[in-house]
């Protein structure tokens, strides 16, 4: 009772140390998971100026677009697709809202007519477009479809949103224009023109080897120069890559298979209590059914022509007589063996026109009310007529037949070779000669078929090929998931490329891969590695294993690369050949004694060179290239005038003026002062919408999600 009593006293301190306890759970959770905006960032892909863009919605809009695409998108591509489109829209609405442009229903209504004129579904009968018409197509969506009326409803709004993009870039297409001053500059840059001479001393004079850039050197002109070697969020990485592959028992078990098939065999008939012989492959009378119960890949019952046949064994095999074997031979993870069925000269390819008569019940029916013997009359009445004059079949293919592809080519379908038709479609074309008429039934109608032209015959070949699948076994499949398990567990320990070489894998390395790539050389798109390397958490050093496509990558990253400035050994590749040719400039501008071109070509064993009628709109030196900054120097000389050496693209250079020869002015600038404002309004967009995207506050999640 007494201790009852005590909690009774302290029961407002205990309350207290509760509160306390709870509240310090709930603080620890929230710090855990990213504090109290956690479940905010968990709905938002990005931020755009503020703007936040909801992860439901662009999701939705990834799917779609995938959708729309098939398997010509993949997630990342989907992904980066959408994303450029709603950054677009988001940067774009700020300029429409503060400059107050809008759109109002009659345009978007006028707009519409515009886009549908010529859509029947909304032409009255004197074909006009009739606006009655496509509000009651719109009702009668609303009223069946929610679905298709919400893709109505997107395709207004998009109609709307580009009709405000025309107005805003149409606004800044009239402020970009040349003036006739600037016009003007055009014609002289253009028609003014210069005689020069020169003398060149190229770079390569000059060994790489006696000219050192050191790391210092370059972290100074990437510091010089910070706004061309801004760098993302990157990873390196390295990686071994070790692919599902067949052991040799594996592939002497396809190779016994292969065995098995061409030895006839016994087998229990339970109906006659005795055994039969099952013939061999090279015996079977049923040769499709023999190769599609004993191939992996199946029969193919068309005749081959030479350049059809693309195998490392085409002419054993072509060469071979019928009833003879090839093989067993191994080819393209096959073992294969291959027989001759049949060989004859039949023409490589042939010109035909047809006509194809439908009936009722036939997928190609299209309306037809015919029977099927109505519809074999109709042929052999058509396939008459045609035999009695062969001009009439443009005309009637064009009213009779129901391939309305070739109809309108007057039932032409061109030249093709063997086994591109159907299979009576085929035999007759090649059977026969030029100027045979006849009917032949397939799935799709009757054909009365004309056969208009055979090129010259040549040999051709019917093979019948068994193919067993080389492929590892569950045991090969095993012993691989140990070899890639004990390598990833060595490279966490150890040195990763001393383990590779140790065990003669080969290491293959990636550099500065971005947050939103999905691409790995070498491996294809691999978006999960991706990923891993940018987790919050992995650094330099860490290593893990992947399960791809057909085997097994076990991958490092080597550099964690933060967003800003490019290092020195990044900014390398670029920043040293741009020093090298400024310390080579110098070297060779020292060089230089003289007074005259003359000298100065003896003094450094090389020649005076001459270039004429050069202006500054293709400042081209003949036996030098492009060469601006020579060509601007000569046009600021006089005549015998002599340069200070100019460093130049490809080599120093000093310059004689021979002549300059100035252009007749004209009375008006003014046609090329327009050519000058039409050049300047080109991909106004793009530079617009660019300058507007540099300018943005992005705040961009994408690769948290996908």
């Amino acid at each position: 009772m007494a201790v009852l009593n005590k909690i009774r006293q302290q029961s407002v301190f205990l309350i207290i140390i509760i509160a306390l306890a709870l509240f310090a759970f709930v603080l620890a959770d929230v710090i855990r998971n990213g504090g109290m905006s956690s479940q905010k960032s968990q709905n938002v892909i990005a931020t755009v100026n503020g703007e936040e863009i909801s992860r439901e919605d662009f999701a939705r809009q990834v799917d779609a677009y995938q959708r729309n695409m098939g398997a010509n998108a993949s997630t990342a591509q989907a992904v980066n697709q959408v994303w450029d489109f709603k950054l677009r829209e988001v940067v774009l609405e700020e300029q429409f809202k503060e400059l107050g442009i809008d759109v109002g229903e009659a345009q978007v209504r006028r707009l519409l007519r515009m886009q549908l004129a010529n859509n029947p579904n909304f032409t009255n009968e004197a074909g006009m477009f009739d606006e009655n018409r496509m509000q009651e197509y719109v009702a009668n969506l609303r009223a069946t479809s929610p679905e298709a009326y919400q893709q109505w409803v997107t395709y207004e709004n998009s109609i709307a949103e580009s009709a405000r993009e025309n107005i805003y870039y149409n606004l800044i297409r009239a402020g970009v224009s040349a003036t006739l001053v600037e016009g003007e500059q055009a014609y002289r840059l253009e028609n003014d023109n210069v005689d020069l001479k020169f003398v060149q001393l190229p770079y390569t004079s000059i060994p790489d080897s006696e000219v050192e850039v050191t790391k210092g050197e370059i972290r100074d002109y990437v510091k010089k120069h910070q706004k061309r070697f801004k760098a993302e969020k990157a990873r390196d990485l390295q990686f071994v890559v070790f692919p599902e592959q067949a052991s040799q028992e594996d592939e002497a078990e396809a190779r016994k298979l292969i065995d098995e098939s061409l030895a006839g065999r016994m087998q229990f008939n339970a109906s006659t209590n005795s055994n039969d012989t099952v013939a061999g492959f090279q015996n079977t009378t049923d040769i499709e059914t023999f190769v599609n119960r004993n191939s992996d890949i199946q029969y193919q019952d068309r005749f081959i022509f030479r350049d059809q046949f693309n195998s490392d064994f085409a002419n054993e095999i072509f060469n071979l007589q019928p009833g003879e074997l090839y093989g067993p031979y191994k080819e393209g993870g096959y073992w294969k063996v291959s027989r001759m069925i049949e060989a004859r000269q039949i023409a490589d390819s042939a010109k035909a026109s047809h006509i194809m008569i439908s009936w009722q019940g036939l997928p190609t029916a299209a309306g037809a009310t015919r029977t099927k013997e109505q519809a074999k009359s109709l042929a052999d009445s058509l396939a008459g007529v045609v035999r009695s004059d062969k001009t009439k079949l443009t005309d009637l293919a064009a009213e009779f037949s129901a391939d309305q592809a070739s109809a309108v080519q007057g039932g032409d379908l061109g030249y093709f070779r063997p086994g591109d038709m159907i299979p009576a479609f085929n035999d007759f074309v090649f059977d026969n000669t030029p100027g045979s008429v006849g009917v032949v039934e397939s799935d799709f109608g009757y054909h009365v078929i004309n056969v208009e032209e055979k090129t010259a015959e040549e040999r051709a070949v019917k093979i019948a090929t068994i193919a067993r699948d080389i492929q590892p076994s569950e045991k090969s499949l095993n012993d691989l998931y140990t070899k890639v398990t004990k390598f990833e567990i060595a490279a966490k320990n150890d040195d990763f490329a001393a383990v590779a070489k140790k065990e003669n894998y080969e290491v293959r390395t990636v550099k500065d891969v971005k947050a939103l790539e999905e691409n790995i050389p070498g491996v294809g798109p691999q978006r999960r590695i991706v990923q891993w390397a940018f987790e919050d958490g992995v650094k330099a050093g860490d290593v893990k294993r992947f399960e791809i496509p057909g085997g097994y990558v076990v991958a490092q990253v080597t550099a964690v690369k933060k967003e800003g400035v490019m290092s020195a050994e990044d900014a390398s590749a670029t920043v040293t050949p741009i020093l090298l040719k400024e310390k080579k400039a110098e070297l060779l501008k020292g060089k230089i004694t003289g007074n005259s071109l003359e000298q100065i070509a003896q003094s450094q064993n090389a020649s005076v060179q001459t270039a004429n009628a050069v202006n500054m709109k293709n400042p081209t030196l003949a036996g030098a290239g492009n060469e601006p900054e020579v060509v601007g120097a000569a046009f600021g000389l006089q005549p015998g005038q002599v340069s200070k050496p100019v460093a130049g693209a490809k080599g120093v250079y000093v310059v004689e003026l021979v002549s300059l020869n100035k252009a007749a002015g004209m009375e008006s600038y003014r046609n090329f002062a327009t050519q000058q404002t039409q050049q300047r309004r080109q991909g106004v967009e793009n530079r617009v919408f660019e300058a507007l995207k540099e300018n943005a506050k992005i705040e961009d999640n994408r690769a948290n999600f996908y």
